[in-house]
């Protein structure tokens, strides 16, 4: 639609360097329209048989939308490539514990015994499932628009949807099917909401970091650098500082989550209710989430896993972590589910409140006595032999994860 000679004007002059921030700020005073000021100080810059042409058929947010969505084309390319990273770790190191057996907690408490790599599994497996969420809504959300003021390219008429194909080709986006002045808000909501969930997880396995390096649980710990400090005041401690960096700035990014949506809903064809705080929204949450997943990747490759603690805390309730196990036994020797369980707790309780271990409370009781024999008890308290179907899991999760992130690796 435009002389092609006249095209190659405006090219030119449009990556002269000769179109300065100051310029356009001086003509921003003047206009108070920052687009209208970005293509003015171009005009000034072109021959007069090219100005007509520069912005033809156009408004502000088909620059400012399509903008948009280069910038966040081109965060994707830099945070998917660490998410991928992030989930192949955390797999390697899912499968380097997988044997290693644990304390399982549900409400703070010791539940059950499971494999300490089962931890990394879960983590990677929902890495990996990020990767996937970003390559879904990339069609959704990679948007060019340029059709015109309300979105019925106008002035272009019926080349308006073929400009917009080919822009958007060039530009490695979507063409927008349908929308007003601007990109419905939907889309944007969605790209913050998925980074505010990356980070999320991250927090996920900040959280249990964090609470792992406890000193009253000490099963893993961040690495701790010669000449480190933990406390200007307690020179002995040891603190979880880039996990709890990770938690802090998880908290900002969902934050923004609210703004987005609240963005979504706007007057007619279009407001500016939007306009000032995406400028800070998409910027600040790319940033962010790049720093967090920048920092729990090196949290991860040093963390510090201490297996004998681990091992030590299995035992820490004198064995009433096995007390699913044993409770499994009395049923398949015939006992009424809720006749085992009240067993199985009573003597749980009165071993507890005596301080002894609850494989020799068993023993002492005729409920289990008289159903299980000693070496079948013994067989009970064997920590390796309950980790259930964690190996299998574990190696499912890593094919799974390889499969996801082998064009990123």
């Amino acid at each position: 639609m435009i002389p092609k000679a006249v095209g190659k004007k405006i090219l030119n002059a449009a990556t002269s360097g000769k179109i300065t921030a100051k310029r356009i700020k001086q003509l921003e005073a003047k206009s108070d329209h920052d687009t209208a000021a970005l293509v003015e100080s171009l005009s000034e810059k072109c021959t007069k048989d090219a100005r007509p042409w520069i912005h033809y058929g156009l408004t502000s947010n088909d620059l400012v939308d399509t903008s948009n969505s280069m910038q966040m084309r081109d965060a994707l390319q830099i945070i998917e490539p660490k998410v991928a990273k992030m989930a192949s770790i955390l797999a390697k190191k899912a499968a380097k514990h997988s044997k290693i057996p644990a304390v399982g907690r549900t409400h703070g408490q010791h539940a059950s015994i499971i494999s300490f790599g089962l931890k990394f599994a879960n983590w990677a497996a929902e890495m990996a499932k990020h990767v996937e969420r970003i390559e879904e809504i990339k069609k959704r959300i990679l948007i060019c628009k340029t059709l015109g003021v309300v979105g019925t390219g106008s002035l272009m008429g019926a080349k308006s949807l073929e400009v917009q194909r080919r822009a958007a080709k060039r530009l490695k986006l979507f063409p927008a099917e349908v929308t007003t002045q601007v990109v419905p808000r939907e889309r944007y909501a969605e790209y913050v909401f998925e980074l505010a969930l990356i980070g999320a997880t991250l927090e996920k396995i900040a959280i249990e970091i964090r609470n792992l390096q406890r000193t009253e649980i000490g099963e893993v710990a961040e690495q701790f650098k010669k000449g480190q400090m933990g406390s200007s005041a307690v020179p002995v401690k040891r603190n979880p500082i880039k996990s709890e960096r990770v938690s802090s700035l998880s908290k900002l990014v969902r934050s923004q989550v609210a703004v987005s949506f609240e963005n979504i809903p706007l007057w007619h064809e279009r407001d500016l209710s939007n306009s000032a705080n995406e400028r800070f929204v998409i910027p600040t949450v790319s940033i962010l989430v790049d720093e967090m997943l920048e920092t729990m990747t090196k949290i991860i490759s040093n963390l510090m896993v201490n297996e004998k603690r681990i091992v030590e805390n299995l035992y820490i309730t004198k064995g009433q972590i096995f007390a699913e196990f044993v409770l499994e036994a009395l049923i398949k020797k015939g006992v009424p589910r809720f006749v085992a369980y009240r067993d199985v707790q009573r003597v749980a309780f009165e071993a507890n409140d005596k301080g002894i271990f609850y494989k020799d409370a068993i023993k002492n009781d005729k409920a289990f006595s008289s159903k299980l024999t000693e070496k079948e008890i013994d067989a009970i308290f064997s920590p390796e032999k309950h980790l259930g179907a964690s190996p299998a899991i574990i190696s499912n999760v890593q094919k799974s994860v390889q499969k996801t992130v082998k064009k990123f690796i």
